[in-house]
Order: C-alpha cells, then sequence, then structure tokens
C-alpha cells in the first residue's frame, strides 16, 4: 500500500527534492525574483484538522486531502490521494509523512520518497477555511479549502495571492 501510495503522490507531482531555495528541483511555477513570505495569521491549532486541495500546478492533479495533526510520535501530514485503475476502479489511500517545524507557517515535510519539501503558508483567510501552500522554489503550489466545493470568494482570493506571490496562475489547475 505505501509503494501504491508514494506512486499516486509522485503521479500527482507533489512529490521533489528540497535543495536550496535559488535552485529548483524541478518545474518551477513562479518567477524568483518575486519576493515571497508566509502569512503572519498563520496558527498552529487553527491550521490543524482536514483540507481539500482544490487546485495546483501539476498538468495531472487529482483529488487529494491533507490532514495537519500531532500524533504520540511527533507533527505529521496525512496525505490522502484516489487511485483509479486504467479500469475505473478508484481507491483511497493515505499516509503519514513526518512534519519539522522551520518557523511560523513554514514547514519541512518528509515525501513519501523520503525527500524532504519546504511548504509555506502563504496566505489564510480570517476564518481559516481556505489557504495557500508553495515556496520559495515555486516547485508547487496548493489552493486547499476545508471544503470541495463552494468559497468561490476565497477561491479567487487565493489565486490571486499565488499571483502577487510570482506563481504562474495560468499554469493552475482545479481538482475537478
Amino acid at each position: 500500500m505505501r509503494l501504491l501510495l508514494w506512486a499516486a503522490v509522485l503521479a500527482l507531482g507533489a512529490c521533489a527534492a528540497v535543495v536550496p531555495s535559488s535552485v529548483p528541483s524541478g518545474p518551477s511555477f513562479r518567477d524568483h525574483s518575486v519576493p515571497i513570505g508566509v502569512t503572519s495569521r498563520f496558527n498552529t491549532k487553527d491550521f490543524e484538522g482536514l483540507w481539500y486541495v482544490r487546485a495546483g500546478f501539476d498538468p495531472d492533479i487529482g483529488r487529494m486531502a491533507l490532514r495537519m495533526m500531532e500524533t504520540p510520535a511527533g507533527r505529521v501530514m496525512r496525505l490522502g490521494v484516489v487511485v483509479c485503475d486504467a479500469a475505473g476502479g478508484c481507491g483511497d489511500f493515505a499516509e503519514d509523512l513526518p512534519v519539522k517545524t522551520l518557523g511560523k507557517g513554514r514547514f519541512l515535510v518528509t515525501m513519501p520518497d523520503g525527500q524532504d519539501r519546504e511548504m509555506w503558508v502563504l496566505w489564510v483567510d480570517e476564518g481559516f477555511r481556505t489557504a495557500v501552500l508553495g515556496n520559495k522554489v515555486g516547485d508547487f503550489g496548493w489552493i486547499i479549502d476545508r471544503s470541495t466545493t463552494g468559497g468561490a470568494d476565497r477561491i479567487k482570493a487565493a489565486r490571486e495571492i499565488l499571483d502577487f506571490n510570482g506563481y504562474a496562475v495560468n499554469m493552475l489547475r482545479t481538482v475537478k
């Protein structure tokens, strides 16, 4: 099951090695000359819980969910994906990925392939219903939300935040 989850996450473009901020590890979706930073509104307690990935930059992005939580083994991000085979059969898979806090709204997540990825909370709305994740390297960016539908005004604001932080929002794909 671990191998299947890893393959699904890799297929969704969620795995990449973190390298020094100035050198992208794969395709970068942001202009590195644009300053980027985490939101001052971030609060660990309010950020915990279930989030759905509503949009991202991988052209094959599919349904994913994440949950930030504290466990006896330490802080983890449970990443869940839906994987479908060629015959149309689908299944849900999840794995707890170790998380190290780097600072307020900044995390280092160990992905299923063992590589580390920085994730920054670039923005979160006042009610902690919608957020934007990205990083300085720009090798990924997600709009996440507490719901799989609705919140069009917040999703629009999230797109604007990605644009403000130098992301090529024309490459952003909405999860269907």
